[in-house]
């Protein structure tokens, strides 16, 4: 047996090692450690805001800033506590070419920096920046700072009194064939909100959410005052718990990104940043490998307003109010200008169905027209079938859409047979779209006869974006019908080179459109360049390939 003495190396081992640890701990607690100059923002607390004082603060903001700021209540929780509406433009500005962008909080109960950012956010929009005065001219803000009264002031958790969350309600509680709220006595502060986007059907809607109590148990909560200092990572334009909640274009994602960073503050891209796929049910094996899939037992309140009007949505967490400001802002002024591709200001909503780079779009030369248009044709388009010739080719363009029972009956992949069907429709120049498809080599249309449409014509105008691949074509005809049309904004088209392409959009107005069953859109241009196809070995390979024998 070994005797264990100081000198022993089972001994002078720990020894060994605990040495520098001590020498750590000495650096550590020394003089002059950096942790003593850690600030602690935590020793402080966050003010809580009060009924008495948000009523009176919606006050005075309307009897300080009248033209420009309007409040009202449009609904109560069951406790009675009010459910307010503001609203912020500049009423000397006709509103029939404003956009409508709506912006809520509706986690705005423990996640509290959702709801004090709209405050702020208020406070912002009745200031005297340009971007402010610009958006009060172009724009009806729309802002819900408290949606859940009794969340905010009394329970900071996410459910109203029937312990429902109002931002993702379980699908029992909706009636989704209907869309509607399955059991709206239930849920009397969403029927609230939900009437507020009915009424305004508006061109986006952000929700934000941020940071709060949400994350500490009820008998963490105290006195329910928050720390200053607490924060979160921050998310621009998505939810981490729901991915479809978010633009379709990320143009809009970088516009919100680009003005946080300017203003001090990045923010996560999701998936974009996490390098990952996005999660499909066909991969579910490699679901761990996959960005975050929907929750299939929710459906969020935002979508309501996307399925019903095609509104853009989307869910931005924040950290920081100031950040939440800047980055809002950068949404918003997006509709006080033309989209890159767009001639008309606002927000990139417009298009409603599309078909391998065709789209079907809203008509109109005013927001509140084409706002009446899109929601009709996006109510609607799931029941009009359309197509193209096929294949593709130079020179020619074709969009094919029927919308009334008679015009989705007329379709049919075969050309000669469509043509004979198109005889049936009234208004239809069949010689003129004939020669049209004789010109071409395409062998087939790919749409198909449909017997689901059970409305009638388009009533609001409709439009058509055809996309040409040149720079500087020369647009030899555009027809619809068979019926050439001129250059208009109105009635006709219009064309011009933006993102690439030239843009070619065809506008009919409603008095048109009322009496039409079938769109044969056509288009003839010569692009005034030459492009080759094909590829040939190097000549080397070709000398040597002659001079092998024949076989």
């Amino acid at each position: 047996m070994i005797p264990l003495t100081s000198s022993s190396p089972l001994v002078a081992l720990p020894l060994l090692i605990a040495i520098p640890f001590l020498c750590l701990a000495q650096r550590s607690h020394g003089q002059g450690s950096k942790l003593d100059e850690l600030p602690r923002p935590w020793t402080q607390t966050i003010h809580r805001i009060t009924p008495g004082e948000y009523d009176a603060t919606l006050a005075y903001w309307a009897e300080q800033h009248p033209g420009l700021f309007a409040y009202e209540k449009r609904g109560e929780s069951h406790g009675g506590r009010p459910v307010y509406l503001v609203k912020i433009t500049d009423a000397a500005v006709p509103h029939e070419d404003k956009q409508v962008a709506l912006i809520s909080a509706l986690h705005g109960g423990p996640e509290r920096s959702g709801t004090t950012t709209i405050l702020h956010l208020i406070e912002w929009l009745l200031g005297d920046s340009d971007l402010a005065r610009e958006t009060r001219r172009n724009q009806i803000v729309l802002l819900v700072p408290i949606a859940n009264p009794y969340a905010f002031f009394e329970t900071d958790r996410f459910t109203n009194q029937e312990r429902i969350d109002l931002y993702d309600p379980q699908i029992a509680y909706w009636d989704l064939p209907k869309l509607k709220l399955a059991v709206p006595e239930r849920l009397p502060e969403l029927v609230a909100f939900l009437a507020i986007v009915d009424e305004y059907r508006p061109e986006v809607h952000l929700d934000l959410h941020g940071t709060g109590l949400p994350a500490f148990p009820e008998e963490m909560l105290g006195d329910r005052t928050m720390k200053s200092g607490q924060t979160m990572f921050e998310v621009s334009a998505c939810s981490y718990s729901n991915c479809g909640v978010r633009p379709w274009d990320p143009r809009v994602t970088e516009a919100m990104v680009e003005a946080g960073v300017a203003a001090g503050y990045g923010s996560d891209r999701a998936e974009a940043d996490a390098q990952r796929c996005f999660y499909n049910p066909d991969h579910d094996v490699f679901r761990s490998r996959l960005w975050n899939a929907p929750r299939p037992d929710r459906f969020r309140t935002l979508f309501y307003g996307y399925m019903k009007y095609h509104t853009m949505i989307s869910t931005t967490e924040i950290g920081w109010e100031a950040s939440g400001v800047a980055r809002v802002s950068g949404v918003l002024a997006l509709g006080n200008k033309a989209w890159v591709d767009e001639r008309f200001r606002g927000y990139p909503v417009t298009r409603v169905r599309a078909r391998a780079g065709r789209f079907l779009t809203a008509y109109g030369t005013t927001a509140s027209a084409r706002r009446e248009s899109r929601v009709e044709l996006w109510s609607r388009q799931p029941t009009f079938s359309d197509g193209m010739m096929y294949p593709e080719y130079e020179g020619r363009a074709t969009y094919v859409c029927g919308v009334t029972p008679k015009g989705l009956a007329a379709l049919h992949e075969d050309p000669a047979t469509f043509l004979k069907n198109l005889r049936e429709i009234p208004g239809v120049d069949v010689e003129a779209i004939e020669r049209f498809v004789r010109l071409g080599p395409e062998y087939r249309f790919s749409s198909k006869p449909r017997l689901l449409g059970k409305g009638e014509p388009i009533q609001h105008g409709i439009g058509f974006r055809l996309r040409v691949p040149y720079q500087n074509p020369d647009i030899l005809e555009v027809a619809v019908n068979g019926h050439r049309l001129k250059e208009s904004a109105t009635d006709g088209y219009e064309a011009w080179l933006a993102d690439g392409y030239t843009q070619v959009q065809i506008n009919l107005p409603p008095e048109k459109t009322r009496t039409m069953d079938v769109f044969v859109v056509t288009c003839a241009y010569d692009g005034k360049e030459k492009r080759s196809y094909g590829w040939t070995p190097p000549e080397a390979v070709k000398k040597q390939l002659e001079s092998l024998p024949n076989e």
